[in-house]
């Protein structure tokens, strides 16, 4: 079992920037990969941002260029850099590892931009 506890979530302002933080507690070296998703009131929860065990990265189409994940293996941690934050994107941000088939998630963080 591997137990994800995110970080760093709140309230920003448009334009604002924010940095999500995913601690794991074991070893994020073997994870095929590690994820970040979202879901908005009323929507489907959506992937963000996913890096692989060899560090490519993907991001969906709205985030493109706005926000930077990466990892830090040594410390076991994901990170989402989130820039030039706009309302959209307003979610509940959950991180995920995937280990084979296996799919673990955190509890997820509130990220709230409104003025």
């Amino acid at each position: 079992q591997v137990q994800l506890v995110e970080s760093g979530g709140g309230l920003v302002q448009p334009g604002g920037s924010l940095r999500l933080s995913c601690a794991a507690s074991g070893t994020i070296l073997s994870a095929n990969a590690m994820g970040w998703y979202r879901q908005a009131p009323g929507k489907e929860r959506e992937l963000v941002a996913v890096i692989t065990s060899g560090g490519a990265t993907n991001y969906v189409d709205s985030v493109k260029g706005l926000f930077t994940i990466s990892r830090d293996n040594a410390k076991n941690t994901v990170y989402l850099q989130m820039n030039s934050l706009k309302p959209e994107d307003t979610a509940v941000y959950y991180c995920n590892a995937r280990y084979g088939a296996e799919h673990y998630w955190g509890q997820g963080i509130q990220v709230t931009v409104s003025s």
